[in-house]
């Protein structure tokens, strides 16, 4: 059975589960998402074709969005999809199923994965020790390889989210998908910005999926005429922790004061490579 997983990843966690379900699965080939966008469409030539991307704002990543309008789906026997997040409710599934719809087909079976989060913009916010990433991965191993199982049977498999662990309610979670519609269809401008710290190593232009960062006199700009994918690979790959999200888009934003999180697995090399 030959499989291609067509991944998207910011910070590292979904490069992670890519890789590792590559291991797993055999006979597979990663493919990143953001490599085929130029294309007009994109055809798929795996018999079982896979999914993996983190959640953005408890939905579907714009790249990935812009990928699965694109899509192509008519080599595959077999499709399904993982999220990896934060523990927030998961709605890019159903999302994904309505946009394969107008192309007759819909996921046969989706996972969430509960990982750590790379969003220290809000006052809480603790930066995941060596010892909690390492407590974690056995449980998300045998995750993996229930799914794998799964999809080496070419099973469905289609629960309802009851995992997710962070707290939300009808109202919050309004505001966080109108949020990542007005960044999926307006470009954001001075969402992000460098403070002094920054030594002009480059490293976030290098990292950023959307390539819109540039460096000009040794410093980042963000051009707003590219389209920001939310990834905050700048932020978190960042090795001065300079760089920051500006409070003019929340009524606070703590990230001067927060650590960062880009998963240990997945160096700043490796997300570079992945456009």
């Amino acid at each position: 059975m030959s499989t291609e997983i067509y991944y998207f990843s910011g910070t590292g966690n979904s490069l992670y589960i890519a890789e590792e379900m590559q291991k797993k699965l055999g006979d597979s080939k990663l493919i990143p998402i953001v490599s085929l966008l130029k294309d007009d469409i994109i055809e798929t030539h795996g018999e079982t074709v896979g999914f993996v991307f983190p959640l953005h704002g408890m939905t579907v990543p714009i790249p990935v969005k812009k990928f699965i309008d694109k899509v192509n789906l008519k080599s595959s026997q077999y499709s399904f999809a993982i999220a990896t997040r934060g523990g927030t409710k998961c709605f890019a599934f159903h999302k994904i199923d309505k946009m394969l719809k107008g192309k007759g087909r819909c996921l046969d079976s989706y996972f969430y994965l509960n990982m750590l989060s790379n969003d220290p913009k809000f006052e809480v916010y603790d930066v995941p020790t060596a010892e909690i990433i390492e407590k974690m991965e056995p449980g998300i191993q045998n995750q993996l390889d229930l799914i794998k199982e799964i999809i080496m049977k070419m099973e469905k498999c289609r629960k309802v989210d009851s995992e997710f662990i962070a707290p939300s309610g009808f109202v919050l979670e309004r505001l966080v998908l109108f949020g990542m519609f007005i960044a999926e269809h307006f470009r954001l401008k001075d969402y992000f910005y460098s403070d002094k710290k920054c030594n002009g190593c480059g490293t976030c232009a290098k990292v950023c999926p959307s390539q819109k960062i540039k460096i000009v006199d040794g410093k980042p700009i963000w051009e707003n005429k590219i389209q920001c994918y939310m990834c905050y690979g700048c932020l978190n790959y960042c090795p001065q922790q300079s760089v920051q999200i500006s409070s003019k888009w929340f009524m606070k934003s703590y990230t001067e004061k927060n650590g960062r999180y880009p998963h240990p697995y997945a160096s700043a090399k490796d997300m570079s490579e992945n456009k």
